[in-house]
């Protein structure tokens, strides 16, 4: 149903874009408000942690749809043939894997250089791309919270078309080069588990760090909410 309506909105002139937030955007939104924007001007924000979802509902706290970046990234590549598609980022040979494993899909690819998050010159040259290209689709594969900021960019600042999609690694997947979590894992809330093992380096600060702190402050402020209604009462 979501890459319906992605396939919708794609053929109109205006660009708009979608977000898929986890856990480790949460507890940056939590320390940085200021970025808050990205994900409240976005078309669709959708939830990229069933886990997390799980726990808030203990909370009693609303979330987006939970629809993960990787998921709607399967979902919606089948269905692209004969498509101008724009990617942002992507490894050399994982953009070559994309590209045999989906060879009806017009993909192309802007690899901006690192430090793209304070590079302004290189963001306005991702953006150059994107304008002058109009793809229907456009994968932003660039890492958080650089790829919202660009996606939220050409909005704001016009020129662009099709509909932006800010998912990460989520490409990788879809090559076939990076390997996603067992289906049971992922029902069960547990693909945070199955990557932490896999790259425990580049991973264990958002999930052994940025998790908890984003829990614990969500824990204190429902006490401090139950204090107040009772004070209240």
């Amino acid at each position: 149903m979501t890459a319906t309506a992605i396939l919708a909105q794609a053929e109109a002139a205006d660009f708009r874009y979608v977000v898929t937030p986890n856990v480790d955007h949460l507890e940056r939104l939590r320390r940085q408000p200021g970025l808050r924007p990205l994900y409240q001007e976005a078309w669709l924000c959708l939830f990229d942690s069933r886990c997390l979802a799980r726990l808030l509902g203990l909370f009693g706290r609303a979330t987006p749809p939970v629809v993960t970046g990787a998921d709607l990234t399967a979902d919606l590549l089948p269905r692209l043939a004969g498509m101008r598609v724009a990617v942002i980022g992507m490894a050399d040979a994982d953009f070559a894997a994309l590209r045999l494993r989906y060879p009806a899909i017009l993909f192309h690819r802007h690899a901006p250089p690192m430090g793209l998050l304070t590079n302004l010159a290189a963001q306005e040259d991702v953006l150059d791309f994107l304008r002058q290209l109009q793809p229907r689709v456009s994968f932003f594969a660039v890492g958080s919270p650089v790829q919202e900021i660009l996606a939220h960019r050409l909005w704001r600042e016009g020129g662009g078309s099709g509909v932006g999609l800010c998912i990460g690694t989520a490409l990788a997947f879809a090559a076939g080069t990076a390997r996603r979590a067992p289906l049971w894992m992922r029902r069960a809330g547990l693909e945070w588990l199955h990557r932490l093992i896999r790259e425990p380096r580049r991973l264990a600060r958002r999930y052994l760090l940025a998790g908890p702190r984003l829990l614990l402050a969500l824990g204190l402020a429902e006490i401090r909410s139950g204090h107040r209604a009772r004070e209240g009462g």
